[in-house]
């Protein structure tokens, strides 16, 4: 089965080898080199500055995101969420429990506040911190981090972005952007099994943790990591709690692949832009708005006369896609993963976009499924 969800996705043969492998300790020479490196790769994919602190942690986005919100707030402070899906609406729980007084800012599934009403947001309070969604795994809209990360940092405003369906499939200019954590998983356009929180916190978001007076719990604290993970940096052996050995190998192979980011993110733009060809074809539209559509998924609107049957139809087809996630459009609409290592496999692409018009066509969708497929092989 092809695996062509929102995450996880496929992976590299390299990466595949390297998961594989017989753990190391957790002190050897090679798991030492191995986690240094994988830090000091994180600062280039992330675009971040020799001040910014990589962090790398067993566990999944969530564990990401919980790791910012208690580490930049703490009871009493305010926040800003900038919401355009599910995952928004999680960063707002998550603050809420850390007792944060929260304000959002919304927009109807498949758009984003513009940039206007969330300057107009932060000029009316006194925020602390400002959260956004890069890219929401459960609309597919992508918000202009560019514009925001400016609008906070003009203000004093700590900004967290969770790029779980984003980091290394959008760009992210994480350090000429002033952008204060930029958090993810590894399933994703990083090109990793499941496992890792990955996360990178710049040197004010540093500062803010030193300033807390309610500490985060223990297993969460960037002061508990942060002398681990320099003593794994400067290739010195240290211990707080176990990592993930053989994740934390894969990762720094992953990240080695992701060297020329720029390149990458050009080539998840090209891909992107192929597949949204393909779906125009087959006569489907998408969630997002007009220019909102993220480079890593598409996701499309069932057509009139088809619904979630369609994902068992394409699995039939050897391909795994993904249903719908926003609790208000869960049944109107699937989605196609495009990130990571499928953006170097033609193939993949491909034999996604014939099983999608393979599949409509058997659901009693008229399309034309060759036309469909050529869409993608002229633009890939």
């Amino acid at each position: 089965m092809l695996l062509m969800i929102p995450g996880p996705i496929e992976i590299s043969p390299a990466v595949a080898e390297a998961a594989a492998a017989p753990p190391d300790s957790h002190v050897s020479p090679a798991f030492i080199e191995h986690y240094g490196s994988a830090l000091e790769r994180m600062r280039q994919v992330w675009k971040a500055g020799p001040e910014a602190q990589p962090v790398i942690v067993a566990g999944g986005g969530t564990l990401a995101m919980e790791i910012a919100v208690c580490n930049l707030t703490e009871p009493g402070d305010r926040a800003l969420v900038v919401n355009t899906g599910y995952f928004g609406d999680r960063m707002a729980e998550m603050l809420a429990r850390r007792g944060v007084h929260v304000d959002q800012v919304r927009a109807e599934p498949g758009s984003s506040p513009s940039t206007d009403d969330v300057a107009k947001a932060l000029d009316a309070g006194d925020y602390k911190v400002m959260a956004v969604t890069h890219v929401d795994t459960s609309t597919g809209v992508r918000t202009d981090a560019e514009a925001l990360a400016k609008l906070a940092r003009n203000r004093d405003v700590l900004s967290i972005f969770d790029g779980v369906c984003a980091t290394a499939g959008e760009r992210f200019d994480m350090e000429a952007w002033g952008a204060d954590v930029y958090l993810t998983a590894s399933q994703k356009a990083i090109g990793l099994p499941p496992g890792l929180a990955l996360l990178v916190m710049s040197a004010r978001a540093v500062a803010a943790r030193r300033a807390l007076g309610t500490k985060p719990p223990m297993t969460l604290d960037l002061a508990q990591w942060k002398p681990i993970l320099e003593a794994y940096e400067a290739r010195r052996p240290s211990y707080f709690s176990t990592p993930a050995t053989t994740l934390v190998k894969a990762l720094d192979v992953g990240l080695g692949e992701l060297a020329d980011i720029d390149a990458v993110f050009a080539r998840h733009a090209q891909v992107a832009d192929a597949m949204r060809a393909a779906w125009q074809v087959l006569g489907l539209t998408l969630l997002p708005a007009d220019g909102l559509a993220a480079n890593t998924l598409s996701a499309i609107r069932y057509p009139e006369g088809v619904g979630p049957e369609l994902t068992k139809a394409i699995a039939a087809r050897g391909v795994a896609v993904a249903g719908g996630l926003h609790p208000a459009l869960k049944t109107q609409y699937f989605r196609v993963g495009h990130m990571g290592y499928s953006t170097r496999r033609p193939d993949h692409l491909l034999s996604t976009v014939r099983a999608v018009a393979e599949a409509l066509v058997a659901c009693g969708h008229s399309c034309d499924v060759e036309a469909a497929v050529k869409a993608v092989a002229s633009r890939i």
